[in-house]
């Protein structure tokens, strides 16, 4: 009977010793020819090991496994890209092949495959893309006409500073409201008053996730794993996520809804009327839905509002951290456009100091430094690895952008690194804060408008100067890291000047 028993023992052991010879066969297995990269632990990767801010350790972990190297995420493989000219080489010149959108259940459970940011490189994408540059083209993006309208913008934005009367508050709101009303006024054809409830809800529902450094954290922590949305508090972030989705998109049909009341296919007001008639056309596409549209519409607001409102409050930061740079800026801005002219994207030319202040900003804190996530189409070549179709991709902007190889000091904040020996501006191909390739963003020219106008003419009526209430400036160098990195909430003074 012993020797039975001691049978069965040496049986289990057996099977033991293979099926876990076999999970770390399968687990330390790559694809042929592959790029190097650390495996990390067993069913969670390198997650652990990435801490706040993975693209700096990203980049650690490319000085041993070389600018192309592989991470496991989860249970995937991904290819990382660390420096200029392998996300070049993918993006560009072999855009198409690189231009995919993996499958992240996070967010798949928001758009159901529809809008504009999150999906796959397809026929869907490709018609929506070119109806979105049209459109906007057709209503002001790039041209003088929304230049007047962010101008229009500026007297309400500079009120509603002036009116906390040289008082410590958080101006996230404010530029939030500012910037947003330019996407009303191009999707909705009209702008919205800061105190709007309707309005005001929207903004709330749409930030406050990116805003929390725990909710952010929790959301991206789902990207690589989606099997702990079953488990709180992941759950719980989960659920108030999908309640703000429902919330917006609410409040987004009952917008479109009074557009298909008042709809006249010979006179398109705005994005959602050019939408509905495309829709309405003889000629129209499966893909042409009202899903489709309010999805789409959500995109526009969370890409066109959120990029452009932190890169203002990034700016402020480093104002108020180098208040000579803050000064230099002023006396610029008032050489050329005076104290009084709102000021004109024709000015521009004529202010390099302000242009090498807005490329410093890109580049020191980049805003998306692993990119939005993109996906082979095919099997693909790089840098002499072979990558296999359906391979989430990442391009390292932040490792771009700290390259000490193209930038002096990376880790500091000097606008003059962009004027050449004669006080001209130079631009950078390096500073790449927009990505690059097919999937680049749609709305770069209004947000670089956005940015100069609504920069400058804060700059020109205020200086920004830390809350005296606070001990501590505002901390420059840490942030809430997700999707996006953003700055943590601090409160300011705008003293009028």
């Amino acid at each position: 009977m012993l020797q039975h028993l001691l049978g069965d023992i040496n049986v289990s052991s057996l099977v033991i010793f293979f099926t876990a010879f076999l999970a770390l066969y399968y687990w330390y297995t790559r694809p042929k020819n592959f790029p190097p990269g650390p495996r990390g632990v067993p069913f969670l990767g390198v997650i652990p090991f990435l801490g706040n801010y993975p693209e700096r350790v990203m980049r650690k972990w490319s000085k041993k496994y070389g600018p192309v190297m592989s991470v496991r995420m989860g249970r995937e493989d991904w290819v990382i890209l660390n420096d200029y000219e392998n996300i070049q080489k993918a993006l560009v010149k072999q855009g198409h092949s690189f231009s995919g959108r993996p499958d992240i259940p996070v967010f798949t459970q928001i758009n159901n495959g529809m809008g504009l940011l999150t999906v796959d490189y397809n026929d869907h994408w490709k018609m929506q893309r070119r109806f979105g540059i049209t459109t906007l083209r057709g209503f002001g993006v790039g041209k003088r006409s929304m230049e007047d309208r962010i101008v229009e913008e500026v007297a309400y934005l500079n009120d509603a500073i002036r009116s906390h009367n040289d008082k410590p508050f958080d101006i996230l709101g404010v530029l939030s409201n500012a910037v947003s009303n330019n996407i009303c006024s191009i999707v909705m054809g009209r702008r919205f008053d800061y105190d709007d409830e309707r309005y005001k809800e929207i903004m709330f529902r749409l930030s406050r996730s990116t805003k929390d450094p725990e909710a952010n954290f929790y959301i991206t922590v789902l990207m690589f794993v989606p099997f702990l949305v079953n488990f709180p508090p992941f759950s719980r972030i989960n659920k108030e996520m999908m309640d703000d989705v429902k919330v917006i998109l609410d409040h987004l049909d009952e917008i479109v809804s009074e557009h298909k009341s008042t709809f006249n296919k010979d006179d398109a007001r705005d994005f959602i009327d050019a939408f509905i008639a495309e829709k309405n056309s003889q000629n129209k596409h499966s893909s042409f839905t009202d899903s489709q549209l309010l999805h789409y519409v959500v995109d526009l607001f969370e890409a066109g509002t959120e990029t452009t409102t932190s890169t203002l409050m990034w700016s402020i930061l480093c104002m108020i951290h180098n208040p000579e740079k803050q000064e230099k800026l002023r006396k610029e801005i008032c050489s050329v456009v005076g104290q009084d002219r709102v000021p004109a994207m024709n000015d521009k030319a004529q202010m390099p100091y302000t242009c090498a202040f807005m490329q410093e900003v890109f580049r020191y804190r980049t805003l998306v430094p692993l990119s939005l996530m993109h996906m082979t189409n095919e099997d693909v070549v790089l840098n002499g690895y072979n990558i296999p179709k359906g391979t989430t991709v990442s391009p390292n902007l932040w490792a771009v952008h700290n390259d000490p190889d193209v930038w002096d000091e990376p880790s500091k904040f000097k606008p003059e690194r962009h004027l050449d020996d004669k006080g001209n501006f130079v631009q950078s191909k390096h500073v790449v804060a927009f990505s690059v390739g097919p999937r680049h963003c749609l709305g770069e020219q209004l947000a670089r408008m956005e940015y100069f106008i609504y920069l400058v003419s804060m700059v020109q009526k205020f200086e920004f100067l830390p809350d005296p209430n606070e001990p501590n400036l505002p901390d420059i160098e840490k942030g809430s890291n997700g999707a996006a990195f953003v700055p943590l909430p601090f409160k300011q003074i705008a003293r009028v000047v």
